[in-house]
């Protein structure tokens, strides 16, 4: 499959490693230029590419970027990409340590929602609730007993299973956490969020989700202040 990766932090990195290895065709684009990927690039075989020329031909975008950042990518970028093209979000909000207060994520709009109203383009909910070396290391064959698994989230249903095929070629089964507005249960600070659950403990604790955000995940005026903790 061709998938382009916008983003190559702690996810994006290593799902470049991930994807490649395993024969996938992936071009990786970041904040500054493709020279500053060399590295990224000559381990992996992976092209770097300008963050407009991500998607080109792509069947499979991954937005990895700080949630911030989303709106200042272009408009159209998904103009290039093939008909259908499934993209995946893996965004977390941090609002004390990063990202400042978004007023619709406050007032309680999923993020992943908001993340596709600022691209125009339908996402689905991935890898944001696990750390990007579990992500490197602790994939496991299906039918593995414990092998984790992650919940996605998207309206689509034909993307999400475009999805769950990429998770089990990853080493991880998948939970169908429900449609996009759903996708709160898997945000910061919900029971699923930074663990290494099955299947069974990932839709138990999907279900003990609570709406009311943590406070270290609520803006307000220390915006700004202390380091991420958990997956970004």
């Amino acid at each position: 499959m061709k998938i382009g990766i916008i983003g190559a932090g702690h996810i994006g990195g290593t799902l470049t490693r991930r994807l490649a290895e395993l024969g996938h065709e992936v071009s990786v684009a970041n904040s500054r230029s493709p020279e500053t990927l060399a590295k990224l690039v000559s381990e992996t075989g992976a092209t770097a590419v300008p963050v407009n020329e991500a998607a080109r031909d792509a069947e499979l975008v991954v937005v990895t970027i700080p949630l911030k950042n989303v709106p200042d990518l272009a408009a159209g970028l998904f103009d290039e990409a093939r008909p259908g093209a499934v993209v995946i979000d893996t965004s977390n909000y941090y609002p004390r340590q990063r990202d400042g207060m978004i007023e619709e994520i406050e007032a309680g709009m999923p993020e992943s929602r908001w993340v596709e109203q600022q691209l125009g383009h339908p996402v689905v909910k991935a890898f944001n609730n696990i750390y990007a070396d579990h992500l490197l290391r602790s994939g496991l064959p299906a039918g593995t007993p414990g092998r984790v698994a992650l919940p996605i989230a998207g309206d689509d249903d034909r993307a999400k299973a475009v999805v769950m095929r990429l998770l089990d070629q990853l080493g991880f089964g998948a939970v169908d956490a429900g449609g996009l507005d759903e996708s709160w249960r898997q945000q910061p600070g919900t029971p699923v969020y930074g663990t290494d659950l099955d299947a069974e403990g990932v839709k138990r604790a999907l279900s003990q989700a609570s709406r009311e955000r943590l406070p270290e995940f609520k803006g307000n005026s220390a915006s700004g202040a202390g380091a991420v903790a958990g997956p970004r």
